[in-house]
């Protein structure tokens, strides 16, 4: 089972990291029960977009995104 093997990783990390790492497992479940509660709206962009936004990418910037 996979929390078996987490478990087994855990035993490994040095006492002075496990505050970290407890901080970050923390807050990543908390941000895991927003994303539940708090559906996206697709569409909805709060702020203002400036005329750079509408502007094409440059032919690196594309080839990046394929």
């Amino acid at each position: 089972m996979l929390i078996q093997k987490i478990v087994q990783e855990l035993q490994d990390i040095p006492e002075d990291k496990l505050a970290e790492l407890y901080n970050l497992i923390h807050y990543f479940r908390l941000g895991l029960n927003q994303e539940r509660t708090q559906p996206r709206t697709p569409g909805l962009l709060k702020g203002q977009l400036g005329d750079a936004f509408f502007e094409p990418l440059p032919e690196e910037e594309l080839q990046q995104w394929e």
